[in-house]
């Protein structure tokens, strides 16, 4: 996430920073600046730069330096998405999370989605990521046979399924030969798209998970993962249960719900950038009962 004074909706850079050594501290493989979450849509291009350097430099002053960051670099045209994995690359980005272009989507035939993305990878400093979110771009939902088309790129790296169907994400990490917690394969990284369904991810063949939820529960998210790798299968699944109850709550709060929840339970979040709203009392007082649980198993680990 992205973090603002609550006063000017400058960026607090310190909270971005303290923010970003805790969930390293938490045990995650990787972070991702400007996504969703991290209210991409709300920043300049020169803000964009900062948070991903300000994200490297206190990985590597805290110890972190193996930790990667994937930075969003989602853009209507060819031609600034690729000036944005230039610019992330520079900020100290190792990879690069794209959506796919929809601003006109009439015109975004498949044809038109996968000359993109190949343009992009072409000139693109940093590997891609495919991010797959079908509701942040008007609906378009890569099927399993673009993406295993796409994947043949060298420099295309992995898809983020947040279209969540665990179907596609199957037939794409068998396509690619994803790696996996128990072998390396091709290095093709099939991602989850949300940690509602981490079980079901690692059960897909998939290679891991990028989820918003993190940023509340990154301690959660990592126990799954871990308890599943051991073969400790049925724990990994309770554990999942109480995960997917309440990261629902974060995904209906979205962006001003996660952000609360943060403040409620670990003293920072604040709040969005308008024209994202803030969340009003009543709201808040279920968000927060429907966290409850899963927090505390959170600060339990």
């Amino acid at each position: 996430m992205t973090f603002f004074h609550a006063d000017t909706e400058e960026l607090d850079l310190p909270t971005i920073e303290r923010h970003t050594v805790r969930l390293a501290r938490a045990g995650l493989k990787g972070l991702v600046t400007m996504g969703s979450n991290g209210e991409a849509v709300h920043l300049t291009n020169a803000e964009k730069t900062l948070v991903t350097q300000t994200h490297r430099a206190a990985l590597d002053a805290a110890g972190f330096t193996d930790i990667p960051i994937i930075a969003g670099c989602s853009a209507a045209s060819i031609r600034e998405t690729i000036q944005l994995t230039k610019e992330a690359f520079a900020a100290g980005a190792e990879y690069t999370l794209i959506l796919s272009p929809s601003y006109y989507r009439a015109a975004m035939t498949p044809e038109a989605i996968k000359s993109y993305f190949l343009a992009v990878a072409d000139d693109s400093p940093l590997p891609i990521i495919i991010y797959n979110y079908p509701g942040a771009v008007s609906g378009i939902d890569l099927d399993s046979d673009i993406l295993i088309e796409l994947a043949q790129h060298p420099n295309i790296i992995g898809t983020k399924f947040t279209c969540a169907n665990t179907g596609k994400l199957t037939r794409v990490a068998l396509a690619t030969d994803a790696a996996t917690p128990g072998a390396p394969g091709s290095g093709y990284m099939a991602f989850g798209g949300m940690c509602d369904f981490t079980a079901q991810t690692l059960l897909s063949g998939g290679s891991g998970v990028i989820a918003g939820g993190a940023n509340v529960l990154p301690k959660v998210c990592v126990r799954v993962w871990e308890l599943w790798e051991q073969g400790r299968r049925e724990e990994s699944m309770e554990l999942q249960k109480v995960l997917s109850k309440g990261d629902w709550v974060l995904t209906k709060g979205a962006v001003p719900g996660t952000k609360a929840a943060l403040q409620q339970y670990f003293g920072y979040g604040g709040y969005p950038r308008r024209p994202l709203q803030r969340v009003g009392k009543e709201q808040l007082s279920v968000l927060w009962e429907g966290v409850k649980e899963v927090v505390e198993v959170e600060k339990s680990l």
